[in-house]
């Protein structure tokens, strides 16, 4: 269950007081599940970023991603599936905690440009009404024959019975609290030769810096201009940076940092991208609006911020807080990583 309560359990002194931990648990989770449920009920748009995110992601982390053959992650996706597909035979894809599908609609567009026909995707997710908003999209866009749509808990799915060439996890491992579960649960999904695919989030837990991060935010923080400090996300100024733990409601963030010492127990890595750390707090929702995407001091620092950040990362003092991942069965696989940040690499002893 939840990491930080993984404590109760072991120091209960009786059968009685472990019912009573099961039961605060099994409330905070239900109180978590709503809360999360009725934020993205509401929420059109789950992937919104501020437009100084998209001047370092395109000077930066694209090409990164195309000296791996796509440029974003979208094609991340789009690139695998078309490659599976190849082989000549129908190809199934599950994609768990697909929201919107808006993602996935994006990877049904590459592959109709590309020519890729013979798949067909399957969306998983808890809100109906993400789901029906994805269903009205993907019927929109003439792919209504090539989806299919459920609506469930993935954490308790059994798949009724269906083996899926590809499993897909786009940015939801981060909402997990029981990882162990459902990474036990993914390999009776997937057919012999299935892979797992994930680009998500694999920082400290909530979201926050470790110390090591911290160190260095804090010092570019101090040459932020005030109206630079305002938390746009939680509508707060904060002159020092206050590392806010997200994941107190909701599930946001509530067990990154164990996302991939779970991942490397369970299997192998047939391609890893780990990147970003430091330069996260600047760009993201929170302070990124703050920015101003086409104003030369500001492209300036966010220049200066990736700089120390890649350099941290490249020198092993700070990893990564985002990954890009393929996964097989077979854990002796030879992974290809980027400057040989492998996912062993890429861990951090945690105390």
């Amino acid at each position: 269950m939840l990491h930080r309560l993984k404590n109760w359990f072991r120091s209960a002194a009786s059968a009685s007081a472990v019912d009573k931990s099961s039961a605060a648990v099994d409330s905070d989770y239900a109180r978590r599940l709503a809360q999360e449920s009725s934020r993205f009920e509401k929420e059109i748009d789950v992937n919104a970023l501020p437009p100084i995110f998209h001047y370092w992601s395109n000077k930066y982390l694209r090409p990164i991603l195309e000296s791996f053959g796509f440029s974003n992650p979208d094609q991340f996706y789009a690139r695998h599936i078309a490659d599976r597909a190849a082989a000549g035979r129908p190809l199934r894809v599950l994609s768990i905690g697909a929201g919107n599908c808006d993602t996935e609609l994006r990877i049904a567009q590459c592959l109709r440009d590309w020519g890729v026909d013979g798949w067909h995707v399957t969306c998983l997710d808890l809100v109906p009404a993400m789901l029906e908003r994805g269903r009205e999209m993907v019927a929109k866009a003439g792919f209504g024959a090539q989806f299919d749509f459920q609506q469930a808990d993935f954490n308790h799915w059994n798949g009724d019975g269906c083996r899926f060439d590809v499993v897909m996890a786009n940015q939801c491992l981060h909402h997990v609290v029981e990882l162990e579960r459902l990474f036990d649960r993914i390999p009776a999904w997937l057919a012999g030769d299935g892979t797992f695919i994930s680009s998500d989030m694999i920082g400290r837990n909530g979201h926050q810096r470790w110390p090591e991060a911290r160190r260095i935010v804090d010092r570019f923080w101090s040459e932020l201009p005030e109206n630079y400090r305002y938390n746009q996300q939680l509508r707060r100024q904060e002159d020092r940076f206050l590392d806010w733990d997200c994941s107190v409601e909701g599930f946001e963030g509530i067990r990154s940092q164990d996302i991939l010492p779970l991942l490397l127990e369970r299997f192998g890595f047939e391609r890893f991208i780990g990147f970003g750390n430091v330069i996260d707090p600047f760009i993201d929702r929170g302070f990124g609006w703050n920015f101003d995407a086409e104003a030369a001091w500001d492209r300036d620092f966010v220049d200066r911020v990736h700089a120390a950040d890649e350099a941290a990362l490249l020198s092993g003092e700070v990893k990564p807080t985002h990954m890009m991942a393929v996964m097989r069965m077979d854990r002796g696989l030879e992974t290809e990583c980027w400057h040989g940040l492998t996912p062993k690499m890429a861990l951090r002893a945690v105390d």
